[in-house]
């Protein structure tokens, strides 16, 4: 009895052979992978205007006529640069005058302390009265305030003689000129736009709803306009906490890092701001979507039943994504996803698993 049970396995186990031989035969080979979970970061993206982190419309420190301009518009100067110079003739002349003036005064110092010196040993040989040697040491001390006073005038007027020049207060690019050579210009009248071009900021406005979500410490990118394709790394610096009365929005400042005055001021660019959030979700490699021309994604996914392995088609909602990209939904923890081999699947079909985990 148990041999004819033994005859009548084997027979089955002969006559499935062609059926899983085919099974293997028409089964599409594919790789999997298990998703890994992830924490979901909620993200803000607006878009602003880039400015220069420092700009200044320079004006002259005197009145005066203007004898030299060094610079036109586009050109670069380092900090302390020579960019306008004005007419200083008159103001040199009252230099020399004021240098003359505190030779003449060191020259009276001088004699007075001579004579206060002298004084000192004669009223100690008894050969000058006590009274004289005061009259000459005093003669002496107001000598010496009058050379204080001559070299503090000859300070003022060589100060008055620098400030014939229009200096660049830090490094940077000239934006416009405003004057040209022959004009009369006056303290307060611009004279040249100066733009920091090496770091610039993006201002944006961020809704209500979204502002106290938004930290300092946050992850930032910036996205220019003017670098298409290049993502660079930003730094909120400001949180304005007073609103716009009409749109109901708050100012926030980011600071551009990377930029190596690559960025234009006055061009704009849109920021992906970081926000914290509980949102849970799993992430998978990119080769395992399937894109759709309304811009909707799905995958593969194994599904085991009586020893037969199939391919079943799951849409997905997609979170952020480089080569891993997170899945909101339309897939569990337990799925293995198909990463490669899919792109050649249909809904339903059999495979072998042949990679993978």
């Amino acid at each position: 009895m148990r041999q004819e049970s033994y005859r009548i396995t084997a027979a089955a186990l002969i006559a499935s052979l062609p059926a899983a031989l085919a099974w293997a035969q028409d089964a599409v080979p594919v790789a999997v992978v298990s998703p890994r979970p992830a924490q979901v970061t909620d993200q803000l993206r607006l878009t602003g205007t880039l400015t220069a982190e420092r700009s200044a419309r320079l004006s002259p420190r005197v009145d005066g006529l203007v004898a030299r301009i060094r610079v036109d518009a586009g050109d670069r100067v380092k900090a302390g640069a020579a960019l306008i110079e004005l007419d200083s003739a008159v103001a040199s002349l009252a230099l020399e005058r004021a240098k003359a003036g505190t030779a003449e005064a060191r020259a009276r110092a001088d004699e007075a302390n001579r004579l206060a010196v002298e004084a000192r040993r004669l009223v100690a040989e008894k050969h000058l009265p006590q009274t004289e040697l005061a009259r000459r040491e005093a003669d002496a001390k107001l000598a010496a305030a009058a050379l204080v006073a001559s070299e503090a005038f000859e300070r003022e007027q060589a100060e008055l003689v620098r400030r014939h020049i229009v200096p660049a207060p830090f490094p940077g690019v000239v934006a416009r000129r405003l004057t040209d050579v022959g004009e009369w210009v006056a303290r307060g009248t611009p004279v040249i736009d100066l733009v920091a071009t090496d770091r610039v900021r993006l201002d944006v406005q961020a809704p209500q709803e979204r502002f106290a979500a938004i930290r300092e410490d946050a992850v930032v990118e910036v996205f220019a306009d003017s670098l298409p394709g290049e993502s660079l790394p930003g730094r909120v610096v400001a949180r304005v906490p007073v609103s716009d009365p009409s749109a109901r929005t708050f100012l926030v400042r980011i600071i551009v890092d990377g930029a190596a005055g690559r960025l234009l001021p006055g061009t704009s660019a849109t920021t992906v701001i970081g926000l914290p959030g509980s949102q849970k979700a799993l992430v998978i490699p990119r080769d395992a979507l399937l894109p759709y021309p309304d811009g909707s994604h799905s995958v593969f996914v194994l599904r085991e039943a009586a020893g037969v392995t199939t391919a079943v088609e799951r849409p997905v909602k997609l979170g952020r994504g480089g080569a891993q990209v997170e899945v909101l939904e339309g897939i569990e923890s337990n799925d293995r996803v198909i990463v490669r081999g899919n792109e050649r699947l249909r809904n339903g079909q059999t495979v072998r698993v042949t990679g993978g985990g």
